[in-house]
């Protein structure tokens, strides 16, 4: 099968390895049908979208609704590629999954509003499903309602016209959404396991995402939950779209 290309920004070595490993184990793929390029690392190549069976963006560091003045020039280029990468992308419906920085990225390509409004502190959280979740073959058998990990600044505060919501929680009214047929973001993060999350939580507890002393009140926090629904996004759309 062509391989399929994951794009990731995380600049610490320890969490980009844990998040494609992540990707591989619940994608069902082998180190050699999982591209990887980091972007925080350099220049977005020459993408060849015919080598692909879809492209996959990580979560990321990055904000999309930051300021101007207050992105790095490493923010701003990866902004450009992306934006330039989705160009082609939503133009042939390629299949595309973001997983949390996705909504940002995705959202603000097709018009959404991207904002602080709905963000969520880092944990679990209840998801609903929408009819048309219900429906969608990339959350094909999967319940209703299930929990995910959440964790972030900025949410959709407003889809875009063509977008369908596939997705909700109670503090986040978009946790989900689809462009045309084929192009896909959650907020939730469809990688994340307990083990998943702990490991994360250790490797930032001094990155400034919260407060260094609450990281082991966190990581009792995350083994409270079952989490093991949200992977099926993965295995779904590596199901749906392996060519």
């Amino acid at each position: 099968m062509l391989p399929f290309l994951l794009l990731a920004s995380r600049a610490e070595d320890a969490a980009a390895e844990d998040e494609y490993a992540a990707y591989l184990r619940y994608g069902g793929l082998e180190p050699r049908e999982l591209h990887r390029v980091r972007l925080e690392a350099g220049p977005l190549p020459d993408i060849e979208l015919s080598d692909y069976s879809g492209v996959i963006v990580g979560g990321s560091p990055f904000t999309s609704s930051d300021p101007p003045e207050q992105k790095s020039r490493v923010q701003h280029r990866v902004e450009r590629e992306l934006s330039g990468l989705l160009d082609r992308l939503v133009a042939q419906d390629f299949p595309f999954l973001g997983a949390c920085y996705g909504v940002g990225t995705l959202g603000t390509h097709q018009g959404a509003v991207i904002d602080r409004t709905y963000g969520e502190p880092l944990g679990g959280v209840e998801i609903e499903l929408t009819e048309a979740g219900l429906a969608d073959p990339v959350l094909k058998g999967m319940p209703r309602t299930f929990t995910a990990f959440t964790g972030h600044k900025e949410a959709c505060t407003t889809l875009p016209p063509q977008a369908v919501l596939l997705a909700r929680s109670a503090a986040c009214p978009v946790q989900m959404f689809r462009i045309r047929n084929n192009l896909y973001a959650t907020q939730f993060h469809p990688e994340l396991d307990v083990d998943g999350l702990v490991t994360r939580i250790d490797i930032y507890r001094h990155a400034g995402y919260f407060p260094p002393e609450s990281a082991e009140e966190l990581m009792d926090n995350a083994r409270q939950f079952t989490v093991t629904e949200p992977m099926n996004v993965l295995r779904n759309f590596v199901a749906r779209y392996a060519v």
